[in-house]
């Protein structure tokens, strides 16, 4: 019997926790800069060790984002890249690979369009394995947390080092899969780690959730990923693989481009992870 996508996604983190490493989730914009080179970078991607990917669902005011991958989502727009391609390409990198855990992060409205069963169903259908959706906020989550409950789809939030009490608390009893701690006071891209305040936070979450923390929203270094896996279950990379995308001089060389530093950053990550007196 095959994973169900939240058993993909929690296999991926038993697997890794055993060999005592932390998770690399790397994240794209879907269409950025066509739907074949997506997919193309996707598997270079987990030749480079990726163990999770996010897949970016182009959206016309993604909020949380910053200007690199603002851009990148005008460019998959301008392409004609929507919802339900998004979820075409998943059924076509699944059609290859179906161990990867694969996690869409977007906004609400594109779903809330389609139909909160009508999504989750398809989603599940194209081998998605969960979604984390912006700008819905736990207080409002009730009924698409049903719907993606029933579809077996893991349900990801955003925690921020503002979070209260209260918010982490509503976090953590919808959250499944991974809790997503942004690492800054921002947006995507926007400021460095301060890996001493991400160490803090992310103990503090662990004592109050058994799911893994990952950290993103700054890390673009092979150090900050190897700093970072140090306390966190995942490191999560963004906008430093978009601006590989946009500068690239072709396709090939992007991809080649890409599995290169993703391959650095995972190294790095499974240095700091065995280095004496590390966790």
């Amino acid at each position: 019997m095959s994973a169900t996508a939240v058993d993909r996604v929690k296999q991926r983190f038993e697997e890794l926790a055993a060999q005592g490493q932390a998770a690399l989730v790397t994240f794209i914009t879907v269409g950025d800069p066509n739907p074949d080179a997506t997919l193309a970078y996707l598997h270079a991607l987990v030749r480079g060790g990726a163990d999770i990917l996010e897949l970016g669902v182009p959206f016309s005011d993604p909020m949380a984002d910053g200007p690199t991958i603002q851009r990148a989502s005008e460019r998959a727009l301008e392409g004609g890249m929507t919802l339900r391609r998004v979820l075409a390409l998943v059924a076509a990198f699944r059609a290859t690979d179906s161990r990867t855990p694969l996690v869409l992060m977007g906004y609400l409205n594109p779903i809330e369009r389609m139909g909160y069963p009508a999504f989750a169903g398809a989603a599940a259908a194209a081998g998605v394995d969960g979604v984390l959706a912006v700008d819905l906020p736990p207080e409002e989550a009730a009924e698409f947390h049903a719907d993606m409950r029933a579809a077996g789809l893991a349900q990801i939030f955003l925690l921020a080092p503002t979070s209260s009490a209260n918010r982490i608390a509503a976090v953590c009893r919808y959250a499944s899969g991974f809790v997503y701690y942004v690492s800054v006071k921002g947006v995507t891209g926007d400021k460095p780690v301060d890996v001493a305040e991400v160490t803090s936070r992310v103990a503090a979450l662990k004592a109050v959730t058994s799911l893994p923390v990952g950290v993103g929203f700054g890390v673009r270094t092979p150090a900050t990923a190897g700093a970072v896996a140090q306390a966190a279950d995942a490191v999560i990379v963004g906008s430093a693989l978009v601006e590989i995308i946009e500068q690239a001089s072709s396709e090939p060389a992007c991809a080649t481009a890409l599995e290169g530093f993703v391959r650095g950053l995972k190294d790095a990550m499974n240095a700091a992870r065995a280095a004496p007196g590390a966790r």
